[in-house]
């Protein structure tokens, strides 16, 4: 492995040990995956989130599919299994079909384990190299924004997490963050708190914290706001899957940042790596699955008490009903560009196509 890869790594026993990202920021753990329904529980459950991480840890489950039985039939089927274990993020389907592929098209001279494992380690390799790629042309981005404001710092919003707990080394949206505290920017962080699950407030910011940049967490309602006052510069998020025309689901409340974000002028950036499009869909509004996912994350909130532990209170009436969508849809109208490793890319179908299929 030549990433980082601090949100997971491979043991010295060969399993797949991650950090549980349910624990965060209050305690951390780590949780060793040693087979496939290993993997699938750290996905349905959340252990491991974000799209460049959730497709790392499906490529890696299928690596302990083969380390538990190398019986194809039982690889394929724990693929499946592996495949549909979230439906929104697509980069989980992508490298789940890249690893299939690598293990049905074996030489018979070749260790079916070592393939496997190759495999799941080169895609991660490859979106080390992208996320260090999309550091670079988002952080140019900032500089032209303050260079065109004639401003000697910039502040900017995110949504929901998208850094390395998210995407392998520096993440996707944050990465452009982390890139410009090395370049010496004076950059502040305004973090959406991102309910139900609080992915900003929680992860986000304790990344944040960890490199020691400047952020203030805001309520979910306030960005629209901010930019109203002009405090914003500029919106970066990542994706959970971008669609054919450009379209961007991402977690829940994105679509309403895009909105004020065109209200007010102010750019409002995706940042991806290539395994986030899905070529397949030529409307996301229409056509992108949206999960739904239990109403106690809405009912529930976690947090430290007073005598330092952690502990999960009901905030609302017993008995109310919740409705907890994980995602939405910003149109690819409301979106300025697309950050990719391979550039800047506009939303639209042959932009699209042309930077990544052509």
């Amino acid at each position: 492995m030549n990433g980082k890869y601090k949100a997971f790594w491979l043991n010295e026993n060969g399993f797949v040990e991650v950090i549980d990202q349910t624990k965060l920021p209050f305690i951390e753990e780590t949780v060793v995956l040693k087979n496939a329904d290993d993997a699938i529980v750290s996905i349905k459950d959340m252990i491991v989130r974000g799209a460049g991480v959730i497709g790392n840890i499906g490529a890696l489950g299928v690596y302990l599919a083969v380390k538990e039985n190398q019986d194809l039939k039982f690889i394929v089927e724990k693929s499946k299994e592996i495949r549909e274990s979230r439906p929104t993020a697509v980069n989980l389907m992508w490298a789940v079909d890249i690893m299939l592929e690598a293990i049905l098209n074996i030489n018979e001279n070749e260790d079916l384990l070592e393939v496997a494992k190759s495999a799941a380690i080169k895609i991660c390799d490859e979106d080390s190299q992208r996320s260090s790629l999309i550091a670079k042309y988002g952080c140019d981005i900032f500089e032209d924004i303050m260079n065109k404001k004639g401003k000697k710092s910039i502040n900017v919003l995110t949504h929901c997490n998208a850094g390395w707990l998210a995407i392998v080394d520096d993440g996707s949206a944050l990465a452009p963050i982390y890139e410009a505290k090395r370049r010496g920017i004076d950059i502040h962080v305004y973090v959406d708190e991102t309910r139900p699950r609080n992915q900003g407030a929680n992860l986000t910011a304790w990344e944040l914290g960890q490199d020691d940049i400047e952020h203030t967490i805001i309520p979910d309602n306030t960005g629209g706001y901010l930019m109203q006052q002009g405090l914003v510069d500029v919106c970066i998020v990542g994706a959970d899957r971008v669609s054919a025309n450009g379209d961007v689901a991402n977690k829940i409340g994105t679509y309403l940042k895009a909105l004020a974000a065109k209200d007010n002028d102010i750019p409002f950036y995706v940042a991806i790596p290539e395994g986030t499009l899905d070529f397949e869909i030529k409307d996301g509004v229409k056509d992108i699955p949206i999960e739904t996912r239990s109403e106690d994350e809405v009912k529930y909130i976690k947090g430290l008490n007073k005598n330092g532990e952690v502990e999960e209170l009901l905030i609302t009436p017993k008995n109310s009903k919740a409705v907890n969508y994980g995602f939405d849809i910003t149109p690819a109208r409301l979106v300025t560009g697309l950050i990719t490793e391979k550039g800047l890319c506009d939303t639209n179908e042959k932009s699209i196509y042309n930077k990544f299929i052509n």
